[in-house]
């Protein structure tokens, strides 16, 4: 890995992005306290900080259309690669993709990825939630190859369909990934997190990780989002931190929508969740 280059932190939304920001923050950060869900800044960068536009376009940063919107990306990065001491951790919700002449996510500047995974079923109720959108809706938004997500200034993210994120992360041509299913981090967070780190080439020390998972709880995430709230809590939201578990769809979709998903992303399913076709398929033909 070269010097001053970008390790993104890459998912499809509500895939445990914040959870793993937050993990190695205590891992590499934190001393006996845990850090505060508030300074994640100082762990990671995200590709759509407004302050960040503000600065490739020499002015606040408003776009016109998409192509203003997605045109200041590749500077943006840049600007984060040269600020950044060695690797800097960067958040993203970026697909993979050339749009006309702008790569979203900038070649040049790219170290690594770590791709965080969610199986689908849980990704469309937790996104509802933090959009205010129906389960319906959510689910048309993860099937639209052409889904967008914006700010109030219009700073683009390009999603595309959940299928297609997944695929433009684990399918790019020399990029050093490491690849992690969200359902394994809860599952076995210490393993998951080892391997992570093994990835990273950062010394694993049995101590400070075990410590660094328990700082990390979802208990702990609530009890300081309670307590001092989340820079990050979209306003819609009451919460952000708010199951943190592995397979609620059970109680949250209908068979209809449990069909629609598993009809849509049949392939990378069966390519990464093989072992949800027989409970899904159950489940949908249950309705």
């Amino acid at each position: 890995m070269s010097m001053n280059k970008i390790i993104w932190l890459a998912s499809y939304p509500k895939s445990g992005n914040t959870w793993t920001r937050i993990l190695l923050g205590n891992y590499l950060l934190s001393d006996k306290q845990a850090i505060s869900i508030n300074e994640l800044s100082k762990v990671t960068k995200t590709d759509v900080r407004q302050d960040l536009y503000d600065k490739a376009a020499g002015r606040p940063f408003v776009a016109n259309d998409f192509d203003d919107a997605i045109a200041l990306r590749p500077k943006v990065q840049r600007i984060i690669a040269a600020e950044s001491q060695g690797h800097q951790f960067v958040k993203t919700h970026s697909k993979i993709e050339r749009i006309g002449n702008v790569d979203l996510i900038l070649p040049e500047v790219t170290a690594a990825a770590v791709y965080i995974m969610r199986n689908p079923f849980d990704v469309a109720p937790s996104f509802a939630h933090h959009t205010g959108q129906s389960i319906d809706e959510i689910i048309d938004n993860m099937t639209n190859p052409r889904m967008i997500f914006s700010s109030q200034t219009q700073i683009m993210e390009v999603l595309g369909s959940w299928d297609a994120h997944v695929a433009s992360w684990l399918n790019a041509p020399g990029l050093p990934r490491h690849v992690m299913r969200y359902e394994d981090m809860i599952g076995d967070t210490e393993k998951t997190i080892r391997g992570l780190l093994q990835f990273l080439q950062v010394p694993v020390r049995d101590g400070p990780l075990r410590r660094a998972i328990r700082m990390s709880s979802f208990k702990e995430l609530q009890k300081q989002e309670a307590t001092r709230g989340f820079r990050e809590r979209p306003q819609q939201v009451d919460k952000f931190f708010r199951k943190g578990r592995s397979g609620s769809w059970r109680d949250e979709l209908t068979p209809a929508q449990v069909g629609r998903i598993r009809e849509a992303f049949l392939p990378t399913l069966e390519a990464h969740y093989p072992e949800m076709l027989g409970e899904t398929d159950a489940f949908a033909s249950s309705g």
